[in-house]
């Protein structure tokens, strides 16, 4: 196939949508396909290809307070003008909401068919970041697009529910992959816990970006439990003040290759707050990892944590339930243990391999149908 995505955001900005497309792209170049990735520009130096695809960049700014997040401008006709010259089979439109958005109506307006994956809760962000009179018109600029695509595909049951609630058809569950070779018990590292926890405390951790969206904030309720040692793991605009918050918690940055790894497969309970999550990759890894989470009872943790056999949910806002949670599991290393190896064998069969290999079928089928709704034979309902 001749595959082009049009990225949200992509390299060197590294988060949920670029390293799902990562592991897309690896998945592409094994089978030989062509591909083309039409993504915001950088101000770094960026490749010009990844993973065998090529990469064309559109002008783009950066977004207040994410530095490193740039959007893009710009019509729909240089977009158009993009797809008509690599002539796609499909079009891939990863978590599209700005360039997503033109993407859509450059591939209708060449006849193209689109997969339009959803992955990130823009409008659940605007509330969250204090703007809640943009949630209604980001919610427009949502079900627009995915109206618009031939094919939606979302990462977990919460998400369907909450597309299908707003008017989106051909709404279907693509989950994300995880690499279970790298995330794996056997990486867990004396050397990193006694770096983090020099006393032999429980370690409970947080991965992920420091940003407003994930509540690591709520994680000040753990403070005081004995014989524990909070340890965040990742950077974000949020550092200096969860820093000032979380005064007793390990902050060791940016992690990330074999020593993120290690990092997660060090920890003897993972915790995640936050509320708006679609998926949420980490808590995957973590449980790769043989880690046993507890996470807010929200969106993509939902699928991912089997409460009471691979962790706990608390509900959200609960904060005391969330320490609760959390105290039983430092206080019964058995109880942790048998959650842990729970977790591990609960996503063995969630390779990118497998779940690339669905997505593969979902292009052909897209493809297929719309080629039958254009004959007009009957397409997707």
């Amino acid at each position: 196939m001749k595959v082009a995505i049009v990225a949200e955001s992509f390299l060197p900005d590294m988060n949920g949508v670029t390293h799902s497309l990562l592991k897309i792209l690896q998945h592409l170049k094994q089978r030989g396909d062509e591909v083309l990735v039409i993504a915001p520009s950088t101000t770094a130096d960026a490749p010009r290809r990844v993973e065998g695809a090529t990469v064309w960049r559109l002008p783009a700014m950066p977004v207040a307070g994410y530095r490193n997040v740039r959007v893009a401008v710009g019509g729909v006709a240089r977009v158009r003008a993009m797809l008509a010259a690599f002539n796609p089979d499909i079009v891939h439109l990863a978590s599209p909401f700005v360039l997503g958005w033109r993407g859509v109506r450059a591939a209708q307006q060449l006849g193209l068919p689109t997969v339009a994956v959803y992955q990130t809760d823009v409008p659940g962000y605007a509330a969250k970041y204090g703007m809640p009179f943009l949630e209604n018109w980001a919610w427009a600029r949502v079900e627009r697009i995915h109206m618009a695509a031939t094919r939606t595909l979302a990462p977990s049951t919460d998400a369907i529910n909450q597309l299908r609630g707003h008017g989106v058809p051909r709404v279907e569950l693509w989950r994300r992959g995880v690499d279970t070779g790298r995330f794996h018990p056997s990486k867990r590292s004396e050397a990193f816990r006694r770096l983090v926890a020099p006393r032999g405390e429980t370690v409970i951790g947080y991965v992920g970006r420091l940003a407003l969206e994930k509540q690591v904030a709520d994680l000040a309720v753990l403070a005081g439990i004995p014989g524990t040692r909070l340890v965040v793991v990742g950077d974000g605009p949020q550092r200096q003040e969860l820093q000032e918050a979380l005064p007793h918690a390990h902050f060791t940055g940016f992690v990330a290759g074999e020593k993120l790894a290690a990092a997660m497969a060090s920890l003897d309970l993972f915790v995640h707050p936050g509320e708006l999550e679609t998926f949420c990759q980490t808590i995957q890894e973590a449980m790769a990892s043989g880690v046993p989470v507890v996470a807010t009872g929200r969106g993509g943790p939902l699928d991912l944590v089997d409460s009471s056999r691979t962790g706990w949910l608390y509900q959200p806002g609960e904060l005391g339930e969330l320490r609760g949670y959390v105290e039983d599991l430092v206080g019964d290393g058995a109880k942790r243990a048998a959650f842990g190896s729970a977790a591990r064998a609960a996503v063995e069969g969630r390779t990118w391999a497998v779940v690339c290999g669905q997505l593969m079928e979902l292009y052909s089928e897209t493809i297929d149908r719309h080629a039958r709704q254009g004959a007009g034979l009957g397409g997707f309902k």
